[in-house]
C-alpha cells in the first residue's frame, strides 16, 4: 500500500480483513483505507484521497477570493460524520457506483459550497446529487442538474464556460456562490429533519460569511424554507416558481423550480423560465444584465 495512505493505522486485525474484503475500486498509483477506518475517526486527507489531490486544497475547492472563514468552515465540513445515516449512504454510494462511473474514484463527503467569496447572487439547493456533487466532490456537478444550472450561469454571464464536469475543469464562477442546505447526499434525496438541523449550523456560518449577498436565489422548497428560516422571516413565506421576497436592505430572497430531471425532463422547468428567474436575480443584486 502506498506510504502514508493510512499513516500505519489499522486498529485491530478484524478492520484490515473488512478493508481486504470492502468492494472498492483502486486508481492506479493510489489506495486508501476504507470506511471502517475513518468510522473509527481514524480520518485525515492522507486516509481518503480523491484523484490524487488534497481535499482540502485551493484547487480542487474552486473557492474564489480566500476568504479565511470559508477556507475553515471547507475544512471542516468535508471532515464531517455527524449524522450516521448519510454517512452509511453517501460512503455505500461510493462504494457501490453507478455502472456509468465504475472505473472512477467517488468523492463520498460532506460537499462544500464552491464559487466567488465576493458573491452577490448566492444559489441554494437541497443536497449534494449521490451520482453528481456526491463523485465528483462540486455542487450540481457530473448530473443533468448541473447541466441545467451552469448552461444558465453562462448564458447570464456568470461562469466563464456552461459545462461542470468535475473539480479542476477551469470552470469559474463571477458574483455567485453555489451550496445546499444539507451536505451530505441523502437517500431518495430526502434528509430528515434532524439531519436538516444538524447540518443548519454550516449553512448559517456560510451564509454569514458570504457579506456580499445580495440575492438568495433557492432551487426548490427545501432550500427556500432554509434561507427563510436563516434569515428569520416570519411569517414564513409559501415558496412558488418566481417568488420573490424583499427582505430590505436591497437584499432579495428569490425561488426557482429546482432543476432536478423530475422538473426538467416534464417542461415543469424550462430553460426559458430559468434564465428569466437569473434575469431578475441579476437586476436585483445589482449586476447589470447579459445574455449570451
Amino acid at each position: 500500500m502506498e506510504e502514508g495512505i493510512c499513516d500505519g493505522v489499522l486498529p485491530d486485525a478484524s478492520s484490515w480483513v473488512e478493508m481486504v474484503r470492502a468492494p472498492h475500486s483502486f486508481s492506479t498509483g493510489s489506495a486508501f483505507c476504507v470506511d471502517r477506518l475513518r468510522d473509527r475517526g481514524r480520518e485525515s486527507p492522507k486516509n481518503f484521497p480523491l484523484d490524487g489531490e488534497d481535499v482540502l486544497s485551493d484547487s480542487a475547492s474552486g473557492l474564489k477570493g480566500g476568504r479565511s472563514g470559508l477556507i475553515r468552515l471547507r475544512e471542516e465540513i468535508v471532515r464531517c460524520r455527524q449524522c450516521p445515516r448519510l454517512v452509511r449512504w453517501r460512503e455505500q454510494v461510493a462504494r457501490e457506483k453507478k455502472a456509468a462511473y465504475s472505473n472512477e474514484i467517488y468523492w463520498g463527503r460532506p460537499v462544500p459550497g464552491w464559487g466567488d467569496s465576493e458573491a452577490k447572487i448566492v444559489v441554494v439547493g437541497l443536497a449534494p446529487g449521490a451520482h453528481g456533487a456526491n463523485r465528483t466532490g462540486r455542487m450540481f456537478t457530473g448530473d443533468e442538474s448541473g447541466k441545467w444550472l451552469y448552461r444558465a450561469l453562462w448564458r447570464a454571464g456568470w461562469a466563464n464556460q456552461k459545462e461542470s464536469l468535475s473539480r479542476g475543469d477551469g470552470l469559474e464562477l463571477k458574483n455567485v456562490w453555489i451550496t445546499s442546505a444539507v451536505k451530505c447526499a441523502p437517500p431518495e434525496n430526502k434528509p430528515t429533519t434532524g439531519e436538516r438541523d444538524r447540518c443548519g449550523d454550516f449553512f448559517r456560518r456560510e451564509m454569514e460569511e458570504l457579506k456580499g449577498a445580495r440575492v438568495y436565489l433557492a432551487l426548490g422548497g427545501f432550500g427556500f424554507d432554509a434561507v427563510a428560516r436563516y434569515l428569520g422571516i416570519q411569517p414564513r413565506p409559501k415558496f412558488a416558481h418566481g417568488i420573490s421576497v424583499e427582505l430590505g436592505g436591497g437584499r432579495w430572497l428569490m425561488g426557482s423550480y429546482h432543476v432536478s430531471q423530475q422538473n426538467t425532463f416534464t417542461g415543469r422547468l424550462t430553460e426559458k423560465m430559468l434564465d428569466e428567474v437569473m434575469e431578475r436575480a441579476g437586476v436585483r443584486a445589482g449586476l447589470s444584465p447579459r445574455r449570451r
